[in-house]
């Protein structure tokens, strides 16, 4: 019996070699079921290695889940074969019904177990594993700790990567190389080049894996000199054949703009397999060259090399560059030719390229039609709709993928995370990243990045701060992303001090970061600072860069430089609209009007299409309505008229030529969802007056069911403050506080104003004190409020407690002050206000002379006002040579008048109020020959005195 039993297991053993296809081994199996064999351990071990060498996974999965109590023998045996095979799947599921029947773990199974972890991004499972790990006693195994290493590094956790290396007492080249691979999958340059350095200095030689990683490290952060050194080591150690070396190299080359190197060692290759192939095609398409690429790709056909996967995935990017949808259905037609229209990476990157081409609908179909959709596919989509501006639609599609069983990864949160940026969805956004922290993924710097650029879009700059500050390392996008968004909230001292670490750090400037930083500088004190980056850029070859030129032209024009910004502008080799726009808005920024439109009438000679900016800098410049309506005209014939903000600038445009119906008609005849349109019609009607329709519209406003926005709110509030009624203005605060406006600085600041002038102060202080968050505008408005109802004292004391907190008085601030001591005639104190502004470095601007100047007045020292008038650095205004005219009639000051209406009648020669005013003084002093020779010369040039109306109604 024992001979018959070990004759069936030597007769099966001497089958198995004869299977050669799948069935035959099905059959085998039925056989070993039917004779009681499927329990032998040593014929059942040589059936699962010939189902693995024959690819029957299924029936090797069957097999084995058969075995009521299967060896630790056969459990490693299926395990490594799954593995080897990509199976991860299999592999945690085999290890997990493992663990449920008691079937113990060895240091052999943990490491196939903790990859399968790694390549399906089974972060809890992992950290699970790792417990069980170290429960078990298997915690100072060096392949184990090794494989966890990978697995934290590839999840991103390169934290607890680290300090697991760290723990070993002499890691090999294979724990170093995990922890490399990590940091270079993750885009950690510097750190990845330390670690490389690391293994040089421990005395290890490194291998095809390090280099592996470190190539495409030096290929992104462009250290061609240490890239060349690698090349030579490889040489040297006959690496150089590996057929993923030599793809590695030409994109290192590639990438540092060395295309000819890259292309001559494509060329030295003597037979090339696909992926050098696709390895110099991908450089072309990265490098802007897709005609090139074509190329290469036509050669390749015609060689006995045929494309795969990764082929088409390289080269249908290049649609875009040449931003043709034929390019793009011809690959198309390429791949179902070629039978890869079953690949899901080469169908979703036809899924990206049309929704790149802005063909949505395309992309769509043909993502429907994906068969087994995977992560990339979903992320693929939602950027897709994000590129095409449909916001919602990018947030629908990231719940449907989640709906579908698929968490986010990401390059998912990055997309949906741009998306929450244009529609202003702080919740949302917040929600993203607590789930990337929950995942583990908040350490992934791109994820870091695009939060940092979340919170700087939402202005929650609080937020980017307390992140960037959290993050485990930078890269120059994190750099770039902060100091751009406090250059957009305008918080340039912030952006300065963090520059200033950036080069502490020893890190370069690189393009972005000149770019981002340059509209910091606006004012004519900048100028030494935006020239001295112009130098930067010069010594760093950035000047020839289209984009930075744009924001010099910009910068010199906004500092006062406009000869450097017209010189920039004219050596350009060529131009882009923005160069135009740059060169024009720095000139209106100017009030220069006609050589706005000189440039505007040179740009169309010279063939360029203006667009919407363009427009927007020429309707405030414009002298007379006939051009604005020759600008309305172009912006429909040009298709460019529905652009909000060029909506808004026309109808404000026409206001200001006093025509409200033209407003109203463009208003009515455009889609009434924006709430910036209400906006813009809000102030047409309370700069014409017009405030109970003001008031009507703000009604209709609400009942359309839009949300008003701070600027509607602050229109409101300026509508009130013209009617002076205290009981509007209890309303108007009661829907403040409701809809939560009350936050806003801004609108606390205008209802100070609004409740100083419906003669409250008392409630005006009480805003104002209870601010959390007092700006330089809330203490000016509040000194401002103290000065319309004659309380000097109250003002000045409040300006002393200004000083005092820190907050640093602005040109506006001085001139609340001064009006307030002008309202109370506080002589004294008004010179000293003056002069401490000069001394802090603020130079006077003509609102500020005409506030001494009255409140001189106002007090009888006409002559020490005319003093002032007199050292004045440019020509007085009309209205302060006739308020000082005024003061001189009131106090009999008949010289210093003689000598104002000299002035007067120097600058408006016509103007008959002058004449009769001086005429009204010498009657006053009893001087009736010079008042008579006043009258008749007026007489004699023909001027009337216009005559006087009352406002009373008789009835």
């Amino acid at each position: 019996m024992y001979y018959s039993f070990n004759s069936k297991v030597f007769k099966f053993l001497h089958f198995l070699p004869l299977c050669k296809k799948a069935n035959h081994l099905k059959y085998l199996t039925s056989l070993l079921v039917l004779h009681g064999l499927i329990e032998h351990k040593g014929l059942l071990g040589q059936l699962l290695k010939a189902c693995f060498h024959l690819g029957a996974f299924d029936i090797a999965l069957s097999t084995f889940n058969t075995i009521r109590k299967p060896s630790v023998f056969l459990r490693k045996l299926v395990i490594r074969g799954l593995s080897n095979h990509g199976l991860h799947e299999h592999v945690l599921s085999v290890y997990l019904n493992c663990r449920v029947s008691g079937c113990p773990s060895d240091h052999f199974t943990f490491p196939f177990v903790i990859k399968a972890c790694s390549a399906l991004g089974a972060f809890g499972i992992g950290k699970e594993i790792h417990c069980v790990v170290l429960r078990t006693g298997y915690g100072q195994n060096v392949v184990i700790q090794t494989a966890l290493i990978d697995f934290y590094a590839k999840n991103g956790n390169l934290r607890t990567a680290r300090a697991l290396i760290d723990r070993i007492p002499q890691p090999d080249l294979v724990s170093w190389n995990a922890l490399l691979a990590g940091y270079s999958f993750l885009g950690y340059e510097h750190k990845s080049l330390e670690i490389f350095k690391h293994i040089f200095s421990v005395g290890l030689k490194p291998n095809l894996s390090t280099l592996a990683s470190v190539i495409p490290v030096c290929s992104r952060s462009g250290c061609l000199d240490i890239g060349k050194s690698l090349h030579c080591f490889a040489v040297k150690s006959g690496y150089l054949v590996n057929d993923f070396l030599v793809p590695a190299l030409i994109s290192m080359y590639a990438s540092d703009m060395h295309l000819s190197a890259a292309r001559n060692l494509f060329d030295f290759v003597p037979e090339k397999n696909v992926a050098v192939w696709n390895a110099i095609i991908s450089a072309y398409v990265q490098k802007q060259m897709p005609f090139k690429a074509f190329e290469i790709f036509q050669k390749m056909l015609h060689s006995d090399v045929q494309p795969n996967s990764v082929t088409f995935v390289s080269i249908i990017p290049s649609c875009e560059i040449v931003n043709s949808i034929w390019f793009c259905e011809s690959f198309h037609a390429c791949v179902i030719k070629r039978g890869s229209e079953n690949h899901v990476s080469v169908l979703t990157a036809l899924v990206s390229e049309y929704a790149k081409l802005g063909h949505i609908s395309k992309a769509k179909f043909i993502f429907e039609w994906i068969p087994n959709r995977n992560i990339l596919s979903w992320n693929v989509m939602v950027s897709g709709h994000v590129h095409n501006g449909l916001w919602e639609a990018s947030l629908e599609t990231f719940c449907e993928m989640q709906l579908r069983g698929f968490i986010p990864d990401a390059v998912s949160l990055v997309s949906v995370l741009s998306a929450c940026s244009k529609l202003e969805a702080v919740l949302l956004g917040k929600s993203a990243h607590a789930f990337s922290i929950r995942k583990g993924i908040n350490s992934n710097l791109s994820v870091s990045n695009a939060l940092l650029a979340f919170y700087s879009d939402c202005n929650q700059l609080a937020f980017s701060f307390k992140l960037f500050f959290t993050m485990d390392s930078w890269n120059s996008v994190s750099w770039n992303t902060i100091i751009s968004g406090c250059v957009h909230t305008g918080e340039f001292r912030k952006a300065a001090e963090l520059l200033h670490q950036l080069q502490e750090k020893g890190l370069a400037l690189d393009l972005v970061t000149l770019i981002s930083i340059l509209p910091m500088y606006c004012d004519s004190e900048n100028l030494g600072q935006g020239t001295t980056l112009h130098g930067y850029a010069i010594k760093n070859g950035f000047a020839s860069d289209i984009s930075l030129v744009n924001a010099l032209i910009s910068m010199y024009c906004k500092c006062g430089d406009l000869d450097a910004g017209r010189l920039l502008f004219e050596d350009m080799p060529k131009r882009c609209v923005v160069s135009w726009n740059a060169l024009i808005g720095g000139i209106r920024h100017h009030s220069l009007k006609n050589e706005v439109l000189i440039f505007f009438r040179r740009m169309i000679k010279e063939g360029q299409r203006p667009n919407c900016v363009t427009l927007l800098n020429l309707l405030p410049v414009c002298c007379s309505q006939l051009q604005g309506k020759s600008i309305h005209a172009f912006a429909i014939r040009t298709g460019i008229l529905q652009e909000t903000h060029l909506l808004t600038c026309l109808i404000s445009m026409y206001a200001r030529f006093s025509n409200v119906n033209l407003s109203l008609l463009l208003f009515e005849m455009n889609t009434k969802r924006d709430v910036s349109l209400w906006n813009a019609i809000l102030s047409v009607h309370i700069q014409t007056k017009h405030t109970e329709k003001a008031i009507a519209f703000f009604c209709d406003l609400l009942l359309m069911g839009l949300q008003p926005d701070y600027i509607t709110v602050l229109s409101l509030i300026s509508a009130y403050a013209q009617l002076n009624s205290l009981k509007l203005a209890h309303s108007v605060m009661a829907y403040v506080i409701r809809k939560g406006f009350d936050k806003d600085v801004v609108i606390s600041n205008a209802l100070i104003d609004l409740y100083a002038r419906c003669g409250s102060i008392f409630a005006a202080r009480k805003i104002f004190e209870g601010l959390p968050v007092k700006d330089s505008v809330s203490w000016s408005v509040m000194i401002n409020g103290f000065g319309l109802h004659g309380n000097g004292r109250a003002a000045l004391e409040l300006f002393s407690e200004m000083q005092f907190s820190g907050v640093r008085a602005d040109d506006i601030t001085f001139s609340s002050i001064l009006s307030a001591c002008s309202h109370a005639g506080l002589v004294k104190q008004g010179w000293l206000v003056f002069n401490s502004m000069l001394e802090q470095g603020i130079s006077p601007k003509m609102e500020h002379y005409a506030c001494m100047v009255d409140l001189l007045g106002r007090t009888g020292n006409t002559k020490e006002a005319y003093g002032v008038v007199e050292k004045l650095p440019c020509k007085p205004s009309i209205s302060l040579l006739e308020s000082l005219l005024g003061a001189c009639k009131i106090h009999g000051d008949v010289e210093v008048a003689e000598k104002i209406c000299g002035m007067l009648f120097e600058m408006e020669p016509e103007n008959s109020e002058t004449y009769v005013m001086l005429s009204n003084i010498y009657a006053a002093a009893g001087r009736w020959v010079d008042a008579n020779r006043v009258r008749s010369g007026m007489e004699g040039r023909q001027l009337r005195k216009e005559a006087g109306f009352s406002f009373l109604t008789v009835g």
